[in-house]
């Protein structure tokens, strides 16, 4: 049986974060196929392009992390209706310097929890724009926008509520494949790479 890292970035920094709870339940429930690692990002300068003359250690450090990592899961709430700062900064520092997009080719998939009823359906729509343009394939079916409701769920991620977890099983389950085919693809060869962060 194959197993895939997949690397995850939870999109909040609060220590309070619903989105970091989810991240525990997705991880609970994903076939034993998947083995998982945090990308951290807490640590990350903002981004700008004097560093890439000289890239600091914790930049290279989310480049190395990314790059081991057979895919990608993105679990992040929704602020102004858009992409966290912390999150779009740690994109911005992946896909840097020129030449170097860490994300290209990655399978990658999205998604995230609110306390509101849209789920973070607006923050994932801005993410797909950013990694299409950063060449990453993404699992776009099928689609989670989950309304948090905290009595489904333990600090643990044990998930109480059995729709629940039988859709979060289905997604992730779904992401396996996902995994799977586009790394079928990469390994059967890819014609006209490119590196559209540069």
């Amino acid at each position: 049986m194959t197993t895939y890292n997949i690397g995850y970035f939870v999109g909040s920094l609060s220590t309070r974060s619903i989105n970091r709870t989810l991240s525990k339940a997705l991880i609970k429930l994903a076939p034993e196929t998947l083995k998982f690692t945090e990308i951290p990002i807490r640590d990350l300068p903002l981004y700008n392009y004097d560093f890439d003359a000289s890239f600091p250690p914790e930049g290279t450090a989310l480049k190395q992390a990314i790059e081991a990592a057979d895919g990608l899961l993105f679990i992040s709430p929704e602020y102004n209706r858009s992409i966290p700062g912390a999150l779009k900064n740690a994109i911005d520092w992946g896909s840097r310097p020129w030449g170097t997009n860490s994300f290209a080719r990655k399978p990658s998939a999205i998604i995230g929890a609110s306390v509101g009823a849209i789920g973070t359906a607006v923050m994932q729509s801005s993410m797909r724009s950013v990694l299409s343009f950063l060449d990453a394939p993404q699992l776009n079916s099928p689609e989670a926008y989950i309304a948090f409701n905290a009595d489904f769920y333990d600090a643990d991620g044990n998930v109480s509520d059995e729709s629940t977890a039988k859709f979060l099983r289905h997604y992730m389950s779904e992401f396996a494949a996902f995994v799977e085919r586009v790394l079928d693809a990469n390994a059967a060869g890819h014609i006209g790479d490119r590196d559209p962060a540069g």
